[in-house]
């Protein structure tokens, strides 16, 4: 008798893999309608508040991207790290730091910054890097950990900012970057109060 299991594929992380998939999707169709797709529904800038696909940018801005190049630049990470927290915190709750990174880098874009249009997933990338700072707190302690990374973080986005002028959007950065922070922060010490009951 043959002792040998047989492989096979296991979907470990729903909401990263299903995120993932919606963003290559969203490229493809970009691909074949010229961009008409990504400047329609999945890129965020000023426009009327009587058009309903206004709102609904606030949220889909994450899942367009400029090129492959954008693209697999922030998929690569976000595979990288998405399934850990995942893992950790529970699809809800990677569900809730997708769509506030996306609410808030949307909101802060729209009425700031009316003539930039902004799309992709990198603001979601830096929530995830500054979250997964927080997966090894302690009680009463504050990761060494999440001090280098915000750091490092911080500066890199201010240095590009001010001096390096490219397309990338150094506030959605920051402004997913203190997403994943305050999400950290909240979801250990929730965690740690539960302890006690």
């Amino acid at each position: 008798m043959s002792s040998e299991k047989k492989l096979s594929l296991s979907f470990n992380s729903p909401v990263i893999l299903t995120f993932t998939f919606l963003c290559f999707a969203v490229l493809v169709l970009d691909t074949f309608t010229a961009g008409w797709v990504t400047s329609s529904f999945f890129s965020v800038y000023r426009s009327s508040f009587a058009n309903p696909l206004t709102y609904l940018r606030m949220f889909t801005h994450v899942l367009g991207h400029a090129d492959w190049n954008h693209l697999f630049g922030n998929i690569t990470m976000i595979l990288v790290i998405g399934p850990l927290l995942e893992e950790k915190y529970g699809s809800f709750k990677i569900i809730l730091v997708i769509l506030i990174t996306a609410l808030v880098t949307g909101l802060v874009n729209f009425f700031f910054f009316p003539n930039v249009r902004l799309l992709g997933a990198s603001g979601v990338v830096f929530a995830f890097i500054l979250l997964s700072s927080f997966t090894c707190t302690q009680e009463g302690k504050i990761p060494v950990t999440f001090i280098l990374v915000a750091l490092v973080y911080i500066g890199q986005q201010l240095y590009q900012a001010f001096f390096v002028k490219d397309n990338v959007s150094n506030l959605a950065h920051l402004l997913g970057g203190g997403v994943g922070s305050v999400f950290g922060y909240l979801m250990n010490k929730s965690k740690k109060e539960n302890k006690y009951y």
